[in-house]
């Protein structure tokens, strides 16, 4: 990925064509919807992810079936919408089979976020939501500061980078889900989307190494310490310089009491170091 990718705009749609998994998955969200017109609540009922259900019965099945059914039209196509716009570019680049187990990655660990924080409900969970908002975290870890010029309800353009859309999402997500949902959405599902999609992105993905972490912090530490030594090393050479000079002209005896103390410590410094120091 060059710089360029990360920072050209994006206007309105994903800037790429549509690829075979996000194919794929319109076409089953269709699927689903047009099922709901046909059947109505059965569909919902059977297919839909109700917690206590899910987990008290063993409906598994719930926490892959939610995300292909929607509450009404502007539900799907909202989510379809982000789906294109975020899934095309990263399915470009990670293939079809690791883009489709992301996807499923990261809705499965929505349905079992939220069931893990309302685990009593039985009022059926449905939508794509948590799924994209895996999607548009790995976007915006992907391309942090890609520019984005999107359609707010389709409608109203906004320009934002990825990570700035992706943290307010979050944000928006963790307040209205602690303020118990008052609008109805799931808003934990979508945290937990975010946060599974995250680990999933850095673990598998980008193959994240704690371990390898902490050793490149401990290394940056070291060069910053030594980095800090070396310019105070040359800030007192300066100071000593400068005082040896005074006392060539005035005499040692008429050295302020800080000039002779910075000379001592200069003293005590070289003999700190190592004989083998040849700096």
């Amino acid at each position: 990925m060059s710089a360029d990718d990360n920072i050209r705009r994006v206007r309105w749609g994903s800037g790429r064509g549509l690829g075979d998994a996000v194919k794929i998955l319109l076409m089953l969200n269709a699927i689903g919807f047009l099922a709901q017109l046909s059947w109505g609540g059965i569909v919902t009922v059977n297919l839909g992810l109700i917690p206590y259900l899910a987990w008290s019965r063993l409906q598994i099945w719930q926490f892959v079936t939610y995300m292909f059914l929607h509450g009404d039209f502007f539900h799907i196509l909202f989510n379809m919408y982000s789906l294109w716009v975020f899934g095309s570019e990263l399915e470009a680049e990670w293939g079809f089979k690791r883009f489709l187990t992301y996807y499923f990655v990261s809705g499965v660990g929505a349905g079992i976020f939220h069931t893990f924080i309302t685990p009593h409900s039985l009022i059926p969970t449905i939508g794509a939501s948590g799924a994209v908002s895996g999607i548009m975290v790995a976007y915006a870890l992907t391309y942090p500061e890609r520019e984005l010029q999107l359609l707010l309800f389709f409608i109203i353009p906004v320009r934002m980078k990825a990570k700035v859309l992706a943290l307010g999402l979050a944000a928006l997500s963790l307040a209205f889900g602690a303020a118990g949902s008052p609008d109805g959405i799931a808003h934990f599902a979508h945290l937990g989307g975010m946060a599974v999609g995250a680990a999933f992105f850095m673990l598998v993905i980008r193959r994240f190494s704690p371990s390898a972490w902490i050793a490149q912090m401990r290394r940056k530490r070291r060069f910053n310490v030594a980095r800090r030594a070396r310019e105070d090393e040359g800030g007192m050479a300066e100071s000593v310089n400068a005082v040896l000079d005074r006392a060539n002209r005035i005499g040692f005896d008429k050295l302020s009491r800080k000039e002779k103390q910075t000379l001592k410590k200069a003293s005590e410094s070289l003999k700190k170091r190592p004989k083998n120091d040849d700096r």
